[in-house]
């Protein structure tokens, strides 16, 4: 009986917490109510405040960790990344509402997003690097406002207390059966808020401009980069292990099948803003892949970049495909590298990291004149360089102490 409890017991704990941080989203209805499994929701308003007890908890906890954020040296505070994605949120939301909520940029390379209780959105570096264009931000930022907007949160936690009581009764009475039938209650429940935050983003996207077919565009290419990453590791994609009782969030299937039929009368209609986005992160660009190639996921990466690229591979992308192979490190992939760098170059917008790039990779091939040249280019692009001491000392040893 007390490894059942205990056993029982681990299950509410993962149940509380996949509660607390609840993942990528999209946005809000024009009505101010919805329903979830048949009940209305209303939907809180501007300078909206914790109503009960339950919600004054969750807000308190959400404060304590929001003063945690502020401190963190993860959060990205560059003013133009924070001040274009916050207007992609008021342009979906409106000046007033948009008011309410704190977003913050994480250096995580997780494709990933979540929403606190209190209006603390928080994006990962890594979800940005894996959108296309500002319409896809819009979407994930849409959909994360409307698990606050419809305090998902408060009712999530609510469902998961109601569920563990419940499920400690049936442990008691009727065994593990009834326990884990009341559980799995709990998770169909959250399947149900994300599914209802994905609809919500459509009507949106769609009243701001946006194209709302882009929304459903994100989870083709997650499911793509899964396949990538099999395709590379010789093992079987696991872009269909989502379909678990447990699952906190519908399969990527069923949320590709779904925004695509409500985005269809509306396709086309409102722009992507491609152009614009990628302007933003221009300068962000080298920290970006360096942060995705640590992953140490080359089928994904490869496929990403690719994506990105459509046939068009700009400075950026070609200096990214030359930090994958090199990093990759095989002998073969530093000719391969030092190539992609050089069309980098070869179009008069590359990054200076790019010559950095082509000195190691022909050090590491043993051409030590072009390393030696390529490592000086790049100091002098970047004389306040954090690895500035490193490289000169190397190319010191290399020059032989001249």
């Amino acid at each position: 009986m007390t490894r059942r409890l205990g056993a029982l017991l681990g299950l509410v704990a993962m149940a509380i917490q996949s509660v607390a941080v609840p993942a990528v989203a999209q946005s809000v209805a024009e009505s101010p109510t919805a329903e979830l499994r048949g009940k209305p929701i209303t939907a809180i308003g501007p300078g909206y405040q914790p109503q009960d007890r339950d919600e004054r908890g969750l807000w308190l906890i959400a404060e304590e960790n929001e003063r945690e954020l502020k401190r963190s040296s993860f959060v990205v505070r560059d003013p133009a990344i924070n001040a274009y994605v916050r207007g992609v949120l008021c342009r979906l939301v409106g000046d007033v509402e948009c008011a309410d909520i704190r977003i913050y940029v994480l250096r995580v390379a997780d494709f990933n997003a979540s929403m606190s209780a209190n209006g603390v959105m928080i994006i990962n570096t890594g979800l940005l690097m894996r959108l296309q264009d500002e319409a896809e931000l819009a979407a994930v930022i849409g959909h994360e406002y409307a698990h606050y907007r419809y305090r998902h949160l408060l009712l999530g936690f609510r469902e998961a207390r109601g569920k563990a009581t419940l499920a400690v009764w049936l442990g008691m009475t009727i065994g593990v059966i009834g326990t884990l039938a009341a559980l799995g209650g709990y998770f169909e429940y959250t399947r149900d808020m994300e599914a209802q935050a994905d609809a919500e983003s459509v009507p949106l996207l769609t009243r701001a401009g946006y194209d709302p077919a882009r929304a459903a565009q994100i989870w083709q290419q997650i499911r793509d980069e899964a396949d990538a990453t099999a395709a590379a590791r010789k093992t079987k994609s696991r872009k269909d292990k989502d379909r678990s009782i447990w699952a906190t969030h519908p399969p990527t299937a069923d949320r590709l099948a779904a925004l695509t039929r409500l985005a269809a009368p509306h396709r086309g209609t409102g722009e992507t803003a491609g152009d614009r986005y990628r302007t933003v992160f221009t300068n962000f660009w080298p920290m970006l892949i360096d942060d995705e190639i640590k992953r140490n996921d080359f089928g994904s990466t490869e496929f990403l970049l690719g994506n990105l690229a459509q046939g068009n591979w700009s400075a950026n992308l070609l200096y990214a495909r030359g930090e994958l192979y090199r990093t990759r490190g095989r002998t073969e992939d530093m000719g391969a590298a030092i190539g992609f760098y050089q069309q980098a170059v070869a179009t008069g917008a590359a990054p200076a990291e790019a010559y950095r790039g082509i000195g190691l990779a022909e050090l590491r091939r043993g051409q030590t004149a072009e390393g030696k040249a390529a490592l000086r280019q790049y100091l002098a692009l970047r004389p306040d360089a954090s690895d500035r001491q490193m490289l000169a000392a190397m190319a010191d040893e290399i020059m032989g102490g001249q």
